[in-house]
């Protein structure tokens, strides 16, 4: 189960309404240009490279060595992929169906 579920709102709920009312990339580039700083967007960005280098079984090293990353930032991702709600594995499969994430 998400943990996300814990700290459930009305407002949380709104948010990912309106993410899901959005309809292009253009769009999406307009809404996290006004909700996030430049920063979080590039991190959030960033946390879904990981996964996916992560998915493809990438070590640590080798992910420090293509990004510019921390390696708690890798091992925070990488515990989210074996124990989370499998958020980043279903984004991962939609986004790239023949790169499907390896069970881990």
């Amino acid at each position: 189960m998400p943990r996300i579920r814990n700290d459930r709102s009305d407002s949380i709920d709104t948010l990912f309404r309106a993410i899901l009312s959005l309809q292009s990339v253009e769009e999406c580039y307009c809404f996290f240009g006004d909700l996030l700083t430049v920063q979080e967007l590039a991190s959030f960005a960033q946390r879904l490279q990981v996964a996916r280098m992560l998915s493809d079984g990438m070590t640590y090293e080798s992910i420090r060595s293509e990004i510019a990353t921390s390696s708690s930032t890798i091992t925070r991702v990488n515990t989210e992929l074996r124990y989370g709600s499998g958020g980043y594995k279903m984004v991962l499969e939609r986004l790239f169906p023949k790169e499907a994430p390896n069970a881990q």
